[in-house]
């Protein structure tokens, strides 16, 4: 039976130092707040180098939009991004990756599968990572999952591949028994991120355009982190698996 991630051992805020130079690979814009911002916040205030490479081009949270076409949309969410890191410490001038896959269908074989990892490889190698952060290779977004197997594609194409830790955005909600990291897999921990808590807070509240009342104003079924959702993000800790 798979361990609630409120029981994972918590460890010191002073882990994140040991991590070395990072890079994050993030699904859409604000999974990096989400998932990692408390982290990404300790690593700079460790004095650790920090970049990010973002698969998709997060133009699907209000497709159905006619006052920010798909171009602008997109545009949207890369300077959120942007915001969002700056908030968190780490140049998001010249530490940031676009892939530009298309959102809610990044693929996880194929043709365009195969470049991005070639990407994202070589992405990694400048960089000289000893660490990468991926989400959970069971995350139940669809998007999540395709992340985690180009991140493996792109370790399996380097000679000394970084270490890996898999963190939890959807899986907070929307995970089946199944989804949930079993007893083996990995080791599950919580980290302490209560002194930069209000920092990840500023960087989630960057991305504007997916949190309640929205600046995209013209497709009420376009996507809104929801209360609840965000509390999650909330707390003193976040989870990961190594």
């Amino acid at each position: 039976m798979a361990i609630p991630f409120t029981e994972y051992p918590l460890r010191p805020a002073s882990y994140a130092a040991t991590l070395g130079r990072t890079v994050i690979v993030v699904p859409h814009p604000d999974d990096e707040a989400l998932g990692c911002g408390g982290l990404l916040a300790l690593l700079r205030q460790a004095g650790l180098p920090v970049a990010a490479a973002l698969v998709s081009d997060g133009t699907m949270s209000h497709p159905h939009s006619q006052d920010f076409p798909a171009p602008a949309r997109r545009e949207l969410r890369y300077a959120e991004l942007r915001h969002a890191l700056a908030v968190l410490g780490v140049d998001e001038n010249r530490e940031v990756l676009y892939l530009g896959l298309p959102d809610s269908q990044v693929p996880s074989q194929g043709p365009a599968f195969e470049a991005a990892a070639d990407r994202l490889a070589a992405f990694l190698a400048d960089k000289q990572a000893d660490t990468v952060l991926v989400p959970w290779r069971r995350d139940p977004h669809p998007d999540h999952r395709a992340t985690a197997a180009l991140v493996a594609a792109a370790l399996a194409r380097l000679p000394q591949p970084p270490r890996r830790l898999e963190y939890m955005v959807w899986a907070w909600e929307r995970a089946a028994p199944a989804d949930l990291p079993q007893p083996g897999e990995g080791t599950g921990f919580r980290l302490d991120v209560a002194a930069v808590l209000p920092q990840k807070q500023r960087a989630i509240a960057a991305h504007r355009s997916q949190l309640a009342p929205g600046t995209i104003a013209d497709d009420p079924s376009g996507f809104l982190l929801s209360a609840h959702m965000l509390s999650h993000f909330a707390q003193p800790f976040e989870v990961y698996i190594e």
